[in-house]
This record gives structure tokens, C-alpha cells and sequence, in this order.
């Protein structure tokens, strides 16, 4: 269970992180560090942030109660995957003729490393505490 919690604590902080900087700064966030253009209407960035950190809030609140509700690891499990997914095809296919690819390239290692590092640490403690 502590690989399980280790893994959602890590997660937790990088989304908060993540989502702070997008409600509070996305246009610096996507143009200054990511390179890519100006958003034309900011506001579904700063609600994508405000997800973010309320779901980092989540994991946390998880991860504090992990003997109890491990199980509920399933559902960032699958946020995780499907955010692997969306930023491996990106990285591949998605980016536009000449755009550097070196930053989803990187975001994609992050999500993959995250994913695994969950599936894990669910399989280890399905292992000593079957579901309720």
C-alpha cells in the first residue's frame, strides 16, 4: 500500500501544480513554456486547472485513507491512462509541421511513468487487501 500512496501523493503534486499554473497563468503556461499558440478564449484552461487541482485534492484525501479505499485508485488509474493516451498520440501524430515535440515528448514519459506507477501499486495491494 505505501507504493500505492507514494505513487498518488507524486501524482497529486504534479497535478496541483499543473492546475494552479493553468487557472492562474494559462496563456504563460501554453505559449511562454510549451511553445504553443495563444489561446483564443482562456477560460477553458483556467476550469481545466481548477479540475486538476480538485483532483489532486482527491488523490490526497485517497491516499490518507489507503487501507480503506484503495479501491478508489481505479478511477485515477483511468484518468492516468486516458491522459497517456491523448499525450503519447499527441507527441506522435498531433503536432503541427515544425512545432518541437521535446516538451510532449517529456509530458508523455511523465503520464506513462504515472500510469504504470498506479496499475502497480493497485496490483500489489489487490494483492494484500482484496476488494471490499
Amino acid at each position: 500500500m505505501n507504493g500505492l500512496r507514494r505513487a498518488l501523493y507524486l501524482q497529486a503534486a504534479v497535478w496541483a501544480l499543473a492546475g494552479a499554473a493553468l487557472a492562474l497563468a494559462p496563456r504563460f503556461v501554453l505559449v511562454t513554456v510549451f511553445g504553443q499558440p495563444a489561446p483564443n478564449e482562456p477560460a477553458w484552461l483556467r476550469l481545466l486547472g481548477i479540475h486538476a487541482f480538485t483532483v489532486a485534492m482527491l488523490m490526497v484525501l485517497v491516499a490518507h485513507r489507503i487501507e480503506d479505499l484503495w479501491w478508489w485508485s481505479w478511477a485515477f488509474a483511468l484518468m492516468a491512462t486516458g491522459v497517456a493516451g491523448v499525450v503519447v498520440l499527441n507527441a506522435a501524430l498531433g503536432l503541427a509541421p515544425g512545432e518541437s515535440g521535446v516538451l510532449w515528448w517529456l509530458f508523455s514519459l511523465v503520464a506513462v511513468g504515472f500510469d504504470l506507477a498506479l496499475l502497480f501499486g493497485i496490483y500489489m495491494t489487490s494483492r494484500q487487501q482484496p476488494l471490499p
